[in-house]
């Protein structure tokens, strides 16, 4: 196995760990020490160009997803009594069966990995509803949403989820879901739900809620149950709307999103773990695209960019907010690659 696919897959293990899902750690790690046979697989994996890695391809998630499709659709039962009986199952074991899998499967696994891994892990959600309602303090208007990199649009319909921390709920009396991720910090101050005007999104492949739905909650990791519970209950209620998010290039669609004034509304773009993958042309683009909109925004239509973003430094992501007019940026805190917790410490 080529020395970056390994590295690849231990990067991911490690991540994996972090996260919370011991059994993709071992997974990860096992798959990494050089399962591949000969074959149509191993000739894709080994000629594959590009960053293998999570800041790229992420190569690792792929052979996951396909494997977790796989057991999803009943097609490998010895996997299934693998990861359902994890703690009794020897690496030696783990690692036998994902490879015999990958290898009988293998025209399965060359036609799904050719896709990007999507998660739309809605508990990032938990960091919108904070910003949201630290927004509403400072601009007591409706909310018109632009979301970039929306996958499903899962965090789209993030006003339909409650907020849950320190004995305080953010959020609708009857919420879609709840979440209650580890708070530190003082809670934003007490305001009504934002209300939403208008919501749309756009990715490069944007999920079906109905046709992607096995293909989105594949990508998910199968000892987190509540997480697959909570995925497919926000399925169904985008699954019922109207589609909320449009297939294109992100940076073409906000010019687009932006060359209109929402009159009376805060106009809140986002993007969460997205905008790290753009490319570094696109990414100076949209920055100037959204200081130009910002530089005509007013008090009574302004514009608001929010971040949740790797920064290098850890631990999660770094929460920021732009807004205007005024064109400041403010550090709000950082928060949890799947929102399991948020550190909120916004800027004085």
């Amino acid at each position: 196995m080529r020395a970056d696919l390994s590295e690849a897959f231990a990067s991911q293990s490690r991540s994996c760990a972090s996260l919370g899902s011991p059994l993709m750690e071992r997974l990860m790690r096992l798959l990494g020490t050089g399962w591949l046979p000969e074959g149509a697989l191993a000739a894709r994996l080994e000629g594959w160009e590009g960053d293998l890695s999570s800041s790229g391809h992420s190569v690792p998630l792929r052979i996951a997803g396909a494997l977790h499709a796989l057991v999803r659709a009943g097609r490998a039962p010895d996997l299934a009594d693998c990861y359902g009986s994890i703690d009794l199952t020897s690496d030696e074991r783990l690692l036998e069966t994902a490879a015999a899998v990958l290898g009988r499967e293998e025209v399965f696994v060359l036609d799904f990995i050719e896709s990007p891994p999507q998660t739309n892990e809605l508990r990032r959600s938990v960091a919108i509803i904070a910003a949201a309602h630290w927004l509403r303090a400072r601009h007591p208007l409706p909310l018109v949403l632009s979301e970039l990199g929306a996958s499903a649009g899962l965090n789209l319909i993030w006003d339909s989820y409650a907020l849950m921390a320190e004995g305080r709920r953010l959020g609708p009396g009857d919420p879609l879901l709840t979440l209650a991720p580890d708070w530190r910090g003082r809670l934003p101050a007490a305001a009504p739900h934002p209300p939403v005007l208008a919501r749309a999104g756009v990715d490069l492949r944007p999920v079906d809620p109905v046709a992607g739905r096995d293909r989105l909650i594949a990508y998910l990791w199968p000892d987190q149950p509540e997480r697959l519970e909570r995925t497919a209950k926000a399925l169904d209620a985008v699954a019922v709307g109207p589609r909320l998010v449009e297939a294109g290039d992100a940076v073409a669609w906000l010019e687009s999103r932006l060359s209109g004034r929402f009159e009376g509304a805060l106009h809140l773009v986002y993007h969460t773990v997205a905008w790290q993958y753009f490319p570094a042309e696109s990414q100076a683009r949209g920055e100037a695209l959204l200081a130009a909109a910002g530089a005509a925004a007013r008090s009574d239509a302004p514009l608001a960019r929010l971040s949740m973003e790797t920064d290098g430094q850890g631990p999660g992501a770094a929460l920021t907010v732009d807004l205007w007019p005024g064109g400041e940026r403010i550090a709000l805190g950082r928060v949890d690659f799947h929102g399991r917790w948020i550190d909120w410490a916004p800027a004085a």
